[in-house]
């Protein structure tokens, strides 16, 4: 080993060591001193830092490896935990608030190939086609792969009134997919709400953001000054989450007082909480009670709860707490699975930890991890397919914990769950599926507008609220139109 390879090792590992004290890595030792620094480990990585500063084909910054390895370190703990750079906390702030400028499409990043997760609806994205599992390969001439999710993100924001060009690739498509978008400010509203008929309410949450328990209680008085309700649908489909606190606000608008809502479990004092339909829990210390004077009727009124593989997180919370109350027949599809809680811990000016620090329950003790809410009335409606991603597709997800919520034992005991799609690994290209590698070519059911009259599932809630049968597929129908 040459003088130049140590000394620059060496360089490495103080580096290393003066980033974990800048992000306060001793005040986390303070707190658990049994934990053992890891030398010989710090060790390795400050030789493969100085073989990479003296020997790579171009020079790298020291920022650059740092925060890369960071980037590696925690995104190799689970799809959720994320290290929070300046413009990360900023992009945090956005998505919770529900304003933004660009093309209305929620993007993560799955093995370096950026995927559409949800088109938001009433947005150019959605307007054009854009559809949940899309790999967007190219923005413009820029080609996607390996770009850092805030890059593609910011390269797809821009003036309102100038276009952009997407290339996807689709599953059951044989070509990429072009689209030519134009920039909006896209205003997010988070809850929609309408009599579908007389005496029969619809309530749509879309995502769980800052004021989504604030819109939910107006849409419910608004419903009431048009009469009371016979029956109310609550519409979680396609709802990626949100904000804790806030799906246990919109839960207690339909749970008696003080019923339990949600509880966590994981190894620190702070991850275990219990959440229940009360103020505290869901207002935070923060203003006027917004469910004080709701129509007392909405605790009664009979419900159903829509769900399907694009439900997950808070809505999952939302589902899973009025099932186990009994308060709504939950109907639809499989929801998503996604049953961890992600907690911001500051690191410095700007930058923090989005880290995946405890699992959550339904009341009576469920963990939806990996496998989602079985619905009390399956609905297909055709649009969710066996290869529709989800929580247990992804790579690195958390297993699901053995034996219910016992505690930390519990929780270190997992058992594994087949995947049925395969996921990217290494550095495997996503293929353009052709039609002789798909097992079957059913073309892909038209969008639909959920809360319309073409609604399939919406129409069988209704159905459920009434008394009447419930018809279980769109095949059904097609086959009584059809008869072979």
């Amino acid at each position: 080993m040459s003088e130049a390879w140590k000394k620059a090792g060496w360089i490495g590992l103080g580096a290393v060591l003066g980033l974990l004290l800048s992000l306060n890595f001793s005040a986390l030792a303070e707190r658990d001193a049994r934990l053992p620094i890891p030398y010989e480990d710090l060790q390795l990585f400050s030789a493969v830092f100085g073989r990479i500063k003296s020997d790579y084909v171009e020079p790298v910054s020291d920022d650059k490896l740092i925060r890369e390895a960071i980037n590696g370190m925690v995104h190799g703990l689970d799809p959720h935990s994320d290290f929070l750079d300046a413009d990360a906390f900023k992009e945090l702030q956005i998505s919770t608030q529900g304003k933004f400028g660009g093309l209305g499409i929620e993007v993560g990043v799955e093995d370096g190939i950026i995927k559409v997760i949800s088109p938001i609806e009433d947005t150019p994205a959605f307007r054009a086609g854009v559809k949940a599992g899309d790999l967007i390969i190219k923005i413009d001439d820029l080609v996607t792969r390996g770009l850092p999710l805030n890059k593609a993100v910011e390269k797809m924001r821009g003036k309102p009134g100038t276009q952009i060009v997407l290339t996807v690739a689709r599953k059951d498509v044989d070509s990429p997919i072009t689209f030519t978008l134009t920039r909006e400010i896209i205003n997010f509203r988070s809850v929609r709400a309408k009599l579908v008929e007389p005496g029969y309410g619809y309530l749509r949450v879309v995502q769980f953001q800052e004021h989504t328990g604030e819109d939910v209680a107006k849409a419910i008085r608004d419903l009431y000054k048009q009469g009371d309700l016979a029956g109310l649908v609550l519409d979680l489909r396609s709802d990626p989450g949100g904000l804790l606190n806030v799906s246990v606000g919109v839960a207690a608008a339909f749970l008696p007082q003080d019923a339990l809502v949600v509880y966590t479990d994981g190894r620190t004092p702070d991850a275990h909480m219990r959440l229940s339909a009360t103020k505290g829990d869901y207002m935070r210390g923060r203003g006027e009670d917004y469910l004080k004077d709701l129509p007392p009727a909405i605790k009664r009124v009979p419900m159903v709860v829509l769900v399907d593989g694009g439900t997950a997180s808070a809505s999952e919370i939302v589902a899973g707490a009025l099932q186990d109350h009994k308060r709504a027949i939950v109907m639809g599809g499989q929801t998503f699975g996604k049953g961890s809680v992600q907690t911001i811990l500051p690191l410095g000016p700007n930058t923090g930890l989005k880290l995946t620090t405890a699992r959550y329950y339904t009341p009576s003790g469920r963990s939806i991890q990996a496998k989602g809410i079985e619905p009390d009335v399956a609905v297909d409606d055709g649009r969710d397919t066996p290869n529709r991603l989800r929580e247990a597709n992804l790579e690195h997800h958390l297993e699901i914990p053995v034996g219910g919520a016992k505690g930390d034992a519990a929780l270190d005991t997992k058992v594994s769950v087949p995947l049925p799609t395969p996921a990217v690994k290494g550095n495997e290209k996503p293929a353009v599926p052709s039609k002789s590698n798909i097992e079957t070519t059913t073309p892909t059911p038209p969008r639909i507008e959920f809360g319309s009259s073409d609604d399939f599932q919406l129409q069988q809630a209704l159905h459920q609220l009434k008394g009447q049968p419930v018809i279980a597929s769109t095949k059904a129908v097609a086959a009584q139109i059809n008869p072979q």
